[in-house]
Parts: C-alpha cells; sequence; structure tokens
C-alpha cells in the first residue's frame, strides 16, 4: 500500500492510502478522527492521488472509500472557521470543485464505497463517483441549510445524480436518508449488508476491469459530454463518438472475438 501526502498538513498518517491490485486502484481518505472531513490537505492528497491514476495505464478502475466509521462528512468546519476571509473561502471551494471534475475527467470509471454517513461534500463525493455501492446502513444528507450554510456546491452533482424534487427535498430540509431512498432516487446503485460491501464491491469493479480501458475511457467522456448537451446535439456527438470507437483497436477485437465465439484479448488502444 502506498500513500499520498502533502507536507502543509501535519498528520500522524498519511491523509490517503493507495493499494493497487489487479487493476483495481483503491483509494482511502485517511482521517478517521476527523470523520475524513474533506480538509485542504485532504483534498490537496486526493486531487495528487487522481492525476497520478489518470497518467497511470496500469490502473483500469478506482474505488474511493473512508477510513473509519464513516465515509465522509464533508468539509472541515473547524479549519473554514479558523480562516475566515472570501479569498480563503473561494481558493477552498475552488479546490474542491476542481477535485470533483478532476473525477467526472478521470478516465477509469471511479466507485464509491460508502458506510456510516456522507454528508454535504461527503454526499458530493457520492453523487460524482460514477457508480456507488453502499452498506445498508448508510445514510446521507446535505445539511448546510441547519447550520446557515446551504449546501450549494454538493447541489451541483446531486442535481445531476438525482431527480429535481428529490435534490430540493435533500437541500431544503438537510434531513438524512437511507439507502432505500438513495437507490430509489439514484444516488446510489445499490446497497448490501455491510459484511458483504467489500466483496460486492471488488465484484463490480473486477467486471468493470474485464473491459477495454480505451473503450471505457472513450465511454465515460462520451457519457459525461453527452448528458449536459441538447438532444439532437447529443446524437451528433454521440455518432461521432461511435465513429471513433469504431476505429479504435479493441473494438475490431472484440467484434472478431463475438464472432468467433473466443474471449477478446484488449491491446488498450
Amino acid at each position: 500500500m502506498s500513500a499520498v501526502a502533502t507536507p502543509s498538513e501535519s498528520a500522524p498518517e498519511p491523509l490517503v492510502l493507495r493499494q493497487d491490485r489487479a487493476g483495481i486502484a483503491t483509494l482511502t481518505m485517511n482521517r478517521p478522527q476527523a470523520r475524513n472531513a474533506l480538509s485542504r490537505g485532504l483534498m490537496a492528497a486526493l486531487q495528487e492521488a487522481f492525476n497520478a491514476i489518470a497518467e497511470d495505464a496500469s490502473v483500469k478502475v478506482v474505488v474511493l472509500q473512508g477510513a473509519g466509521p464513516l465515509f465522509c462528512s464533508g468539509h472541515d468546519l473547524k479549519e473554514i472557521r479558523a480562516n475566515p476571509g472570501r479569498e480563503i473561502y473561494e481558493a477552498l471551494f475552488r479546490q474542491c470543485a476542481d477535485l470533483m471534475l478532476s473525477i467526472t475527467r478521470l478516465r477509469q470509471p471511479v466507485i464509491a464505497r460508502v458506510h456510516g454517513i456522507a454528508t454535504a461534500a461527503g454526499c458530493q463525493l457520492v453523487a460524482t463517483c460514477d457508480l456507488a455501492i453502499a452498506a445498508e446502513n448508510i445514510r446521507f444528507a446535505t445539511p448546510g441549510v441547519n447550520i446557515g450554510l446551504f449546501c450549494s456546491t454538493p447541489m451541483v452533482a446531486l442535481t445531476r445524480a438525482v431527480g429535481r424534487k428529490a435534490a430540493m427535498e435533500m437541500l431544503l430540509t438537510g434531513e438524512m436518508i437511507d439507502a432505500a431512498r438513495a437507490i430509489e432516487i439514484g444516488l446510489i446503485n445499490r446497497a448490501v449488508p455491510e459484511t458483504e460491501l467489500d466483496a460486492a464491491v471488488t465484484a463490480l469493479a473486477e467486471k468493470i476491469a474485464s473491459k477495454s480501458p480505451a473503450i471505457l475511457a472513450i465511454g465515460k467522456e462520451a457519457f459525461y459530454r453527452q448528458v449536459e448537451l441538447p438532444v439532437e446535439d447529443a446524437y451528433g456527438y454521440a455518432c461521432e463518438a461511435m465513429v471513433r470507437n469504431m476505429m479504435a483497436r479493441d473494438a475490431g477485437e472484440g467484434i472478431d472475438a463475438f464472432i468467433q465465439k473466443r474471449p477478446p484479448v484488449w491491446q488498450g488502444q
């Protein structure tokens, strides 16, 4: 297991742990004593880890999880109150936005492994990840409204993952929702008993890792680009993406393997 840390924040252990196995990189937010709150240091360490993975051809899938009893409680409010000022706030939320965008733009699919709670910017992380599997006892919330701080940046990811009415209810009430409700509104893919969480995440990650990484990258980019376009423009873009996909070596290999009734041998091109 390797670690990514930043010199700006002293900690007894690295802020992010990375473990690679069979093409799957697992990143662990490692501030359990602070409920994995997104301090400036933790966000910088996550950004460094995602930047490294973006350049690592051996990684096909990323799993994001939290150390300790919960996934992530959101921004570090003690750090925020200790450093007031417009310029500091602007830098903080720009840093957070850049981190979320880097997850969306990463060529590898990212799976959130969620347990305990995921609130505010922690809920934003889950909504930002491409897929999410949670423990059945999970709870989610965007509770900023309860402390006079509307969850405006978490709202960006939330409203792109769930329907408007469901998102507004979470944002306006700040109330917790359980796993069943999170599945119902599309915030997570599914929930399993906590004892089965690792197995469920591993099975999903391994299934995705068995596909062509080049085709996964084309597909992920196309998904996020077309989803924000008007339908006619989306079809135009999707047609271009399909042509680019068809020209890839792995597309020819996959089609030939299907016709010949044999497993494909991906070249990553």
